[in-house]
């Protein structure tokens, strides 16, 4: 098993529309140590981040945050922690298309 500390993912994806940020790559498990949100607009925003388990469709049960609001030119940085299996998502979604999602990292791949 071999681990690489990396950014797994980042995204500016368009307004009001559901986007992967990351899947677990086949024979891996993941762990997302964090996960930043930047507005890059002069209004607040507010911005959703769900956890699809081995891909399954989105359900309410998924959501860790959900039109969580972020202030105007502001940055949320979430120390998390999250475990994750081969083909597990991280989904994003935005109210506007002014925000960027990076999630940072170790992936650790199977032999």
């Amino acid at each position: 098993m071999s681990d690489s500390l990396k950014v797994l993912g980042q995204l500016a994806p368009s307004a009001t529309t559901l986007t992967t940020l990351y899947t677990v790559p086949s024979l891996a498990q993941t762990t997302i140590s964090s996960i930043t949100v930047c507005n890059r607009s002069g209004s607040g925003v507010t911005y959703r981040i769900l956890v699809s388990v081995a891909g399954a469709t989105t359900a309410n049960k998924q959501y860790l945050f959900y039109d969580k609001a972020l202030s105007a030119n502001s940055t949320d940085t979430i120390v998390i922690g999250i475990t994750l299996n081969e083909s597990d998502l991280i989904k994003v979604y935005a109210s506007s298309g002014d925000l960027s999602f990076n999630a940072f990292g170790c992936e650790t791949q199977g032999e």
